[in-house]
């Protein structure tokens, strides 16, 4: 956070003397037909689902595409590998991001058929939902097999990874659940607000969407107990969420496209972005990605533009 405060400081200075600066770091939209959806960053380029494939993207243009039968939900980097829930085929796709090529389809199961939901990695695993009853699987990507399945509340469908924990939330049960890696294992739940969805750890804690009260909420990765929550509007619909920079970073669907968070003041401290639907986000050490597949668009903000709107 300090390094975008001195950096907008830096670029107002160059502004006053220099108006054409403002106009070299502008946020670059790029046009992606079909549905561009959720979004995981590979170095300077992004992987996006869209319809029947995952797509990977770059500033200068499309650098690659891989046929799934649908693609969905929120997608994994490890071991040289995406990582891809398939909602047609209830599986886990892994694919060699270096060829761009299908490495093997794991039978999993899917929570939530229609798409909303997280593949995430730590430990050593990944990890995705994979049962509306109740089941997160874990896979040992050394053997594309699961190795665990581990009894969460029905309904659980979106997970994150930190603090040496899986975090799993049930939109169904409103709640968070923290999951030991070691003993594949729930060891502690805790309530939440209306409707929660996506969530994401890091600068301190645990941050969920609660998406029917228009909050984001605040975890104590220790204590897995709300410490605090953001007032963002009046619902979070269908958004994402992510950290960086030492701020949060929140997809949006009302007023903006996306907003950042002060982890510490609980404040809302920029809006950037016009209203356009519905979408993910991702960050970047260089700067943001956001997607909106209502108008078809994948824009990356680079890091000045992030410090001018704070």
């Amino acid at each position: 956070m300090q390094k975008l405060r001195i950096l907008a400081a830096a670029l107002a200075a160059s502004i006053s003397a220099f108006p054409s600066v403002a106009l070299a770091h502008k946020e670059q939209v790029i046009d992606v037909p079909g549905s561009a959806d959720f979004l995981a960053v590979d170095g300077d380029s992004v992987w996006a689902t869209n319809i029947g494939k995952v797509e990977r993207w770059a500033r200068q243009g499309k650098l690659a595409e891989v046929a799934m039968s649908r693609p969905c939900g929120a997608m994994a980097i490890h071991a040289g590998s995406l990582w891809v829930a398939d909602c047609k085929e209830s599986a886990l796709v892994r694919i060699d991001i270096q060829k761009s090529q299908k490495v093997v389809t794991i039978a999993t199961g899917i929570a939530n058929p229609k798409g909303e939901l997280n593949v995430v990695a730590g430990a050593g695993a990944i990890w995705v939902a994979s049962d509306q009853k109740g089941v997160v699987s874990r896979i040992d990507p050394a053997t594309n097999k699961v190795v665990a399945k581990i009894k969460v509340s029905a309904g659980t469908h979106y997970l994150t990874f930190g603090y040496d924990a899986v975090w799993a939330v049930s939109s169904e049960s409103k709640t968070i659940q923290r999951i030991d890696p070691a003993t594949n294992a729930v060891v502690k739940t805790t309530a939440l607000g209306k409707e929660p969805g996506f969530l994401t750890a890091g600068v301190g804690a645990v941050w969920v969407q609660e998406q029917g009260d228009g909050t984001v909420a605040r975890i104590d990765p220790v204590t897995v107990e709300v410490t605090g929550r953001v007032k963002v509007g009046e619902v979070l619909k269908y958004g994402d969420i992510d950290t960086g920079a030492g701020l949060v970073w929140l997809r949006t669907t009302e007023a903006q496209t996306f907003v950042a968070i002060d982890p510490v003041n609980l404040t809302v401290v920029s809006r950037l972005g016009k209203a356009e639907g519905s979408g993910a986000l991702r960050y970047s050490v260089s700067g943001l990605w956001t997607s909106a597949h209502d108008v078809k668009t994948i824009t990356w903000w680079p890091e000045p533009v992030l410090a001018l709107g704070m």
